[in-house]
C-alpha cells in the first residue's frame, strides 16, 4: 500500500470512530440507519469508481434499509 493510501485509510478509520461515539444517545433504529447509510455510501462509491453521485445514493439506499431492518425480539 503506497504511504498516501495509508494515510487515507488511517484517517477514513479515525472519522469512523469519532463518529460512533456519537452513537450512545440514539435508540437502535437510529443506528441502523446510521450504519446503513455509511455502509450504503461505501458500497456505492465502490461500484461507481468513487463518483459522487453513487456515493450519495448508496447512502441514500443504505440509510433507507438500515431504517427498515428490525432487531430481533
Amino acid at each position: 500500500m503506497k504511504p498516501i493510501q495509508q494515510r487515507v485509510v488511517g484517517m477514513m478509520l479515525a472519522t469512523a470512530m469519532l463518529g460512533l461515539t456519537g452513537c450512545a444517545g440514539m435508540s437502535q433504529q437510529d443506528k441502523n440507519t446510521a450504519i446503513g447509510a455509511g455502509a450504503g455510501a461505501v458500497i456505492g462509491g465502490v461500484l461507481t469508481g468513487g463518483s459522487t453521485a453513487g456515493t450519495v445514493g448508496g447512502a441514500a439506499v443504505g440509510g433507507v434499509i438500515g431504517n427498515q431492518v428490525k432487531p430481533p425480539r
